[in-house]
């Protein structure tokens, strides 16, 4: 059975890269700009592993982590960050903390995402 994943991700670039890479591997991808619209694609047809960034317009990644782990706790979640204004890997490590199952500091490195995504 193929995975369902959603992105969550306010970078066009980013996403449409990642969509690219996870449709090759066999997975299947949909995309979306906000959090908000994270939950309302999970809601109407939920995906098995949400990839989201931690810095978004309209909510921090550990909302939407926490958000996710009480109305979705069966979905798989990974973060991703490459923010200026954070110290990455702190705030990678405490998104684990909160519940994330895998957190990768952008650029991603194709390979190590896809072993993480395999092993969820």
């Amino acid at each position: 059975m193929t995975k369902k994943i959603l992105v969550a991700d306010d970078w066009p670039d980013f996403s449409l890269s990642l969509r690219l890479l996870l449709e090759r591997a066999g997975f299947a991808v949909r995309t979306v700009g906000t959090a908000q619209d994270a939950l309302q694609k999970q809601r109407a047809d939920p995906a098995d592993i949400l990839i989201t960034d931690l810095v978004m317009p309209d909510m921090d990644g550990f909302e939407l982590i926490m958000r996710f782990r009480n109305e979705f706790p069966g979905t798989r979640l990974v973060v991703t960050s490459g923010s200026d204004k954070l110290n990455v890997p702190t705030y990678l490590s405490a998104a684990k903390l909160i519940g994330a199952d895998a957190a990768f500091q952008k650029p991603v490195d194709p390979e190590a995402l896809l072993r993480a995504l395999r092993a969820l």
